[in-house]
């Protein structure tokens, strides 16, 4: 079984930063494209950002991209969020789950999710 446990939400004014940290443990990560998604309150989960075995490979949402950074330490089984010049609209709970089908950005190819982590980016 895989287990994925965000961290490093918060609270954080416009402008602001936030690095978040997913953990996973199982033996399927370093082969694995590791994914984040958010998803506000009433509204459907969203794809934020991907990066496929290596790392070398990333994509983003057009909503992100140039201000979030997807990496990952296979070393560590971890995937990181760097989230930059955030706004009031990226405030959400962050997700990050697992796939093998890089280039997907959707729901239905993801599993394994782990819990979430809140953000909330204040005007």
């Amino acid at each position: 079984q895989v287990q994925l446990v965000e961290s490093g939400g918060g609270l954080v004014q416009a402008g602001g930063s936030l690095r978040l940290s997913c953990a996973v443990s199982g033996r399927t990560f370093s082969t694995a494209v590791m994914g984040w998604f958010r998803q506000v309150p009433g509204k459907e989960r969203e794809f934020v950002a991907a990066i496929n075995w290596s790392g070398v490979s990333t994509y983003y949402a057009s909503s992100v991209k140039g201000r979030f950074t997807i990496s990952r330490d296979n070393a560590k089984n971890t995937v990181y969020l760097q989230m930059n010049s955030l706004k009031p609209e990226d405030t959400a709970v962050y997700y990050c789950a697992t796939t093998f089908r890089y280039g997907s950005s959707s729901i239905a190819d993801f599993g394994s999710w782990g819990q979430g982590t809140q953000v909330t980016v204040s005007s």
